[in-house]
């Protein structure tokens, strides 16, 4: 599959799924807090502070790595946004750009670029966890966590929280059901060694934690790991000989597969030939398919 086709596919799948895009009055809501009254300019580096609630808590060091590197050459070009540091007078709160503050650090810089806004509590939280859901930057305790925040501080409804982030209600409500999965579990989840699609088929079950070790030890599939909660020998992974089809995908069509299985809770499965091809999703319940048909419509 072309470069072009596979980026082509993913944005239009995402779109359609409403799994995207930004809604508009947030959209709008967020430039204006960045083209607000006064541009950008320079602070000393020691008087930006970390927001205690982003809801981002893991910076892989790889990509801080990368960012360092691009920062020793480039410089920062995107100034971070701030607003004035609650009770510290002259300082300021990191609102969306931590991970540039933190390479900005490693290079040694004293001064960076920072846009200063006057935002309340409820929008800095909504500004991070918009950043970083938009991004894929959260792992899916951490978006699960951001999720509970807004409800349980501001009030926020599932359907509230949705509109917010621009995703699905079912969204919002998968991902918050991940947190009340076991411990081991949801550290899993937090190191990647588990996709919430795994989680999901995990949490139906009555032993999650000795499921999940299950699906890490034999590097099972979202699909299979559905099939061994059900107790199904679909879950044995199958050998090289009967899986040629699934083994000569490249990696991009499988990783948008497992992206898509991770969004739907649904099994989903790409037949691809030069751009053209089937997107096949298999539901489970009428309740997947009525959620799936609602995001089809726009309903």
């Amino acid at each position: 599959m072309a470069e072009q086709g596979r980026r082509g596919l993913g944005r239009g799948l995402s779109a359609l799924l409403g799994e995207v895009e930004t809604p508009v009055g947030v959209r709008e809501a967020i430039d204006a807090a960045v083209a607000g009254e006064g541009g950008a300019t320079f602070a000393p580096i020691e008087l930006l502070r970390r927001n205690p609630e982003q809801p981002r808590k893991v910076f892989d060091e790889t990509d801080l790595g990368e960012l360092e590197e691009s920062i020793r050459a480039k410089g920062i070009i995107q100034p971070i946004l701030v607003r004035p540091a609650p009770g510290a007078p002259g300082e300021y709160q990191i609102v969306a750009g931590e991970r540039r503050w933190r390479a900005a650090q490693r290079v040694g810089l004293h001064q960076v670029p920072i846009l200063v806004r006057e935002l309340d509590d409820i929008e800095v939280l909504e500004i991070a966890i918009i950043e970083n859901v938009q991004r894929a930057d959260l792992n899916p305790i951490e978006e699960a966590a951001g999720y509970k925040v807004l409800m349980d501080r501001f009030g926020r409804t599932q359907e509230g929280v949705a509109k917010v982030v621009g995703k699905s209600r079912s969204h919002v409500a998968n991902a918050l059901r991940l947190l009340g999965l076991p411990d081991e579990v949801r550290e899993h989840l937090s190191a990647g060694r588990l996709s919430a699609g795994h989680a999901r088929a995990v949490a139906a079950t009555q032993d999650p934690v000795a499921l999940a070790r299950t699906i890490i030890e034999k590097d099972l599939s979202v699909r299979q790991a559905e099939a061994l909660a059900r107790g199904s020998d679909e879950a044995r992974p199958a050998s090289p000989a009967v899986r040629p089809k699934a083994r000569g995908k490249d990696a991009d069509t499988r990783a948008l597969e497992q992206d898509l299985e991770d969004t739907l809770g649904m099994t989903v499965e790409i037949d691809d030939k030069n751009g053209k091809g089937e997107l096949r999703i298999r539901y489970a319940t009428l309740e997947q398919l009525d959620d799936l048909c609602r995001r089809l419509t726009g309903g």
